[in-house]
């Protein structure tokens, strides 16, 4: 896993830096999470699916080339959307993807990385995407009735038909990556991090010792007292709070890959300038110091 050096240019995900997966897919560091395209509570499709896809799209432009969704967003309909927008997609876009969580309804979750629910979800998600081969399928969390082992030896088995180019893990400890890593490579984890919420230090210190990149998911999350020091540094700055946590994530971790999302061009952009915004080493080190729980 590598790191380029941060390259200058106007609103693109492209002065971020780049990141290499699994030694294979290069891609620059602030990605686009596709969580939020669907409707209400994750449920349905969304209120407006021609700006659903405009998002989209305008991201690829902006130099997004890491795109994460999950079959269960909707369920189904984000994957749904990708294709609808992006198919034929471009060459270098890498599209992350998900498995081993249900939606009964609206707000609701539950668990199966059952192996036979597992290998359904992936015929699923290449259907919808589009695609022969998914180029980042994540285990989307472990099932407390499954043996972790049984999954992930599940979707090895289907790396090895195929049909996923690299396997990766969401929700997760390390125990649960090292368990992981001795069937397979593991070239992402995805957790709830933020710099107000930092429980899960340990595993991005732990992600950039081994090589795996880190992606945040609830990348602002901050309380009353870490809302107000965003704030002070974001007013300061004349720029956005996001902005500021987003450069805060970025200036972390160089395995750090944030994938902040959004159903608004105009939110898409203002993440986006977050690329090229450069924390002062004092700003930093004050928001390091906020170790609230995100609300």
């Amino acid at each position: 896993m590598k790191e380029t050096t941060k390259k200058t240019t106007s609103l693109s995900a492209i002065a971020a830096g780049t990141i290499t997966l699994g030694g294979e897919l290069t891609v620059n560091r602030l990605g686009f999470g596709a969580m939020r395209l669907t409707g209400d509570g994750i449920w349905g499709p969304p209120k407006d699916p021609a700006t659903a896809i405009a998002v989209l799209r305008r991201a690829v432009e902006l130099g997004v080339n890491f795109i994460d969704t999950a079959d269960s967003y909707g369920p189904n309909v984000s994957e749904e959307l990708i294709a609808e927008a992006l198919a034929p997609y471009p060459s270098d876009l890498v599209i992350a993807t998900k498995g081993g969580w249900n939606r009964p309804g609206p707000n609701q979750w539950t668990h199966d990385a059952s192996p036979a629910h597992l290998r359904e979800a992936l015929e699923g998600s290449l259907k919808r995407l589009r695609l022969d081969r998914i180029d980042v399928y994540q285990l989307h969390a472990p099932d407390p009735v499954v043996p972790l082992d049984a999954s992930i030896e599940t979707v090895a088995n289907l790396q090895s038909e195929g049909k996923i180019r690299l396997v990766a893990l969401s929700n997760v400890t390390i125990e649960h990556i090292e368990r992981a890593r001795k069937i397979v490579p593991i070239v992402s984890v995805q957790n709830r991090y933020s710099f107000a919420d930092r429980e899960w230090d340990h595993v991005v210190d732990y992600c950039e010792r081994n090589g795996i990149a880190f992606i945040p998911w609830f990348p602002l999350g901050p309380g009353r007292v870490a809302g107000k020091l965003l704030e002070r540094i974001a007013n300061a700055r004349h720029v956005k709070p996001i902005q500021i946590a987003l450069a805060w994530l970025l200036k972390r971790s160089p395995v750090m890959l944030p994938i902040p999302g959004t159903s608004s061009i105009a939110h898409l952009e203002e993440n986006i300038r977050a690329a090229s915004l450069q924390l002062s080493e004092s700003e930093y080190l004050d928001l390091t110091g906020i170790t609230e729980l995100a609300s």
